[in-house]
């Protein structure tokens, strides 16, 4: 019993910390109300392009499962950027971004709402926020002429919130 509420304080502990450092790192509007928080997991997408009299990793899109709270799939994630659910789907775009605290982890991102369909949280939320990212990172190494066109598929986690707009 010890062990269960001491893993529960540690939870509670570790969420209050990422919300603080993303309320630093990339926060939302003044007076945007949360509309939903989910978790993300998936992988980022690259592939080896010529670039700058060379090669280089590229990133090209994300591909993630979203889950609720109690761990139930709610959704997908993919190119546009887009957050699809049940009740509808928005496309963001970026309006800020920060280095992730953790190394090798992609960037924090605050993303203002460009489309929406549907009417549920996506159709209400003005922007959404990438937090508490871990990996998803470009390779560092393995691009070169030999490898140009090939994909890497980068495994990810990250925390997503929906926002409503500002009051």
């Amino acid at each position: 019993m010890r062990r269960i509420a001491c893993s529960l304080i540690a939870s509670i502990v570790v969420s209050s910390g990422v919300a603080y450092a993303a309320d630093e790192l990339v926060p939302p509007p003044k007076g945007s109300a949360l509309l939903l928080e989910v978790e993300a997991d998936g992988v980022q997408i690259y592939a080896c392009e010529a670039k700058d009299q060379g090669f280089a990793w590229v990133f090209k899109a994300p591909e993630a499962n979203l889950f609720d709270k109690q761990g139930r799939l709610v959704g997908t994630h993919f190119a546009g950027p887009t957050w699809k659910l049940a009740d509808g789907s928005v496309v963001g775009e970026v309006a800020v971004r920060a280095d992730a605290p953790s190394s090798g982890a992609i960037p924090w991102l605050l993303l203002k709402s460009k489309s929406h369909e549907g009417s549920g949280v996506p159709a209400n939320a003005a922007f959404v926020r990438r937090a508490d990212t871990r990996g998803g990172g470009a390779p560092t190494a393995g691009c070169d002429a030999a490898h140009k066109g090939e994909q890497a598929r980068i495994r990810y986690y990250a925390l997503y919130q929906f926002f409503g707009a500002a009051k």
